[in-house]
C-alpha cells in the first residue's frame, strides 16, 4: 500500500491534497479501492454543491457493494473529475491522481491524520 506523505487521511478512507487558496483534492485511498475491489461506477456531486465534513458527497459502486465517499471538510465542490465517470477504474489504478472534486471555501476539517497515523489505522483495519 502506498501513503503519500504530502496527503491528510480520513478514518472513512479518504484523501484530501490541500492547495494554495483554501481549495484542496478530495478522493478515495489505495486502501479504499483495494478493500472495495474492481471500482465499475462513481455518482459524484454537481459543481457548487455543498460539502460538510464527515458526510457523504458521493457513492461508488465495486463488483462487491456500493460504498459513500465522505467528505474529510465543509465547503464547495469547485470542479468535478468528471473523467471517471467515463473510467471508474482510474480510481483502482492510481487512487492519488483519481481525485473526485476540488473543494473551496474551506472553513471546517473533520480530524485528519498524517500519513503516518493513516497506515497504522489502515493495518488495524485490515
Amino acid at each position: 500500500m502506498h501513503f503519500p506523505k504530502e496527503l491528510k487521511y480520513t478514518k472513512t478512507h479518504e484523501w484530501i491534497r490541500f492547495t494554495e487558496e483554501n481549495k484542496a483534492y478530495i478522493g478515495i485511498t489505495d486502501f479504499a479501492q483495494d478493500q472495495l475491489g474492481d471500482l465499475v461506477f462513481v455518482n459524484l456531486p454537481e459543481e457548487g454543491d455543498a460539502l460538510t465534513a464527515g458526510e457523504s458527497f458521493a457513492d461508488v459502486e465495486s463488483v462487491k457493494a456500493v460504498s459513500d465517499v465522505n467528505s474529510p471538510v465543509t465547503g464547495t465542490v469547485l470542479q468535478v473529475n468528471e473523467a471517471l465517470q467515463d473510467a471508474p477504474e482510474k480510481m483502482n489504478e492510481a487512487p492519488y491522481e483519481a481525485w473526485f472534486v476540488l473543494a473551496g471555501d474551506i472553513t471546517d476539517t473533520e480530524e485528519l491524520m498524517d500519513a503516518e497515523a493513516y497506515e497504522a489505522y489502515a493495518a488495524s483495519e485490515g
